[in-house]
């Protein structure tokens, strides 16, 4: 069994993965109020006792994706970072952005992401563990349109564009992270990229129009569930020739994940979809609102 949860953490992104293996990795971090914030540290405390290897992954250092990140630091201690390597600068610092750069910049701590790169036990098992089942789609170093953006965001501008392309495989099922892609550069870098199939993906920019998937690389994708994020509704891409589940209203989401089927969870009591089929599940992971069978 493995267990994905997205946080609802308002306008930002969280997540965390336990692995079916020795293994446990988080997604970005941001708080959203700080009760919800200790309740959320305390759960990742909770959920990865036991595991020999965490890691913690940042798309890319906006606040809305490293925001709490040096209360996590000190609270975790994280031994592994996984970043696109960069030189990102910000006019003005936050604490988390400090934080940041420092586990950034450290050469015992800092692994850096690009497409194809393999890592025990990222992706390779040994005979001390298993692999957590990560793999990176992008970047492509050499592109240029990626260097561009490395540009942009070491002189300051969005770092948006640095952002990673990251799938996670367990059993039969298959999601995907796009971090805050935006759309035109997409398009530019999509025939860089060999798509694979995936059953839940995590819309990018949080759901926004601005971050919305290209109609070619989604038919190349093929999800069955489209995580539409917290972005302001006048400001989200609804997908609406695909079926959705829309955090804004869900609250966290949790999978459950078990071989070749999903079962799905939310926190928000009498949110409910009609795409799912029904196992009739009930345990403390929340409002059960249904199970994917994956093909």
């Amino acid at each position: 069994m493995s267990i994905i949860k997205s946080f609802s953490v308002g306008d930002g992104d969280m997540f965390y993965i336990k692995h079916n293996s020795d293994n446990f990795t988080v997604i970005d971090c941001c708080y959203d109020s700080d009760s919800d914030w200790e309740n959320q540290l305390d759960e990742i405390e909770q959920e990865s006792k036991g595991k020999g290897i965490t890691r913690f992954i940042s798309t890319h250092p906006d606040n809305d994706h490293i925001k709490g990140l040096e209360d996590y630091n000190t609270r975790f201690k994280i031994a592994n970072f996984y970043c696109v390597k960069n030189s990102a600068t910000k006019e003005d610092e936050t604490d988390a952005f400090k934080e940041y750069k420092k586990l950034r910049d450290d050469g015992k701590k800092a692994y850096y992401l690009y497409q194809g790169c393999t890592r025990k036990w990222m992706n390779q098992k040994s005979d001390k563990r298993g692999s957590a089942g990560i793999n990176c789609l992008w970047p492509v170093l050499e592109n240029e349109d990626f260097k561009k953006a490395l540009t942009l965001a070491r002189v300051g501008g969005s770092p948006n564009n640095i952002s990673p392309i990251l799938t996670y495989s367990v059993g039969k099922t298959k999601f995907m992270w796009f971090g805050d892609l935006e759309t035109d550069f997409l398009n530019k870098i999509k025939d860089k990229i060999d798509f694979p199939n995936a059953d839940v993906i995590f819309a990018p920019h949080h759901g926004r129009k601005s971050g919305q998937l290209p109609k070619d690389v989604i038919e190349k994708i093929a999800p069955q569930i489209i995580i539409v994020g917290e972005a302001p509704s006048s400001d989200l891409a609804y997908y609406s020739d695909y079926n959705t589940i829309t955090q804004n209203s869900s609250g966290d989401i949790t999978f459950d994940c078990a071989n070749d089927k999903i079962h799905i969870y939310v926190k928000n009591e009498t949110y409910c979809v009609d795409f799912l089929e029904d196992e009739d599940r009930t345990n403390s992971l929340g409002n059960y609102i249904g199970t994917l069978c994956v093909n």
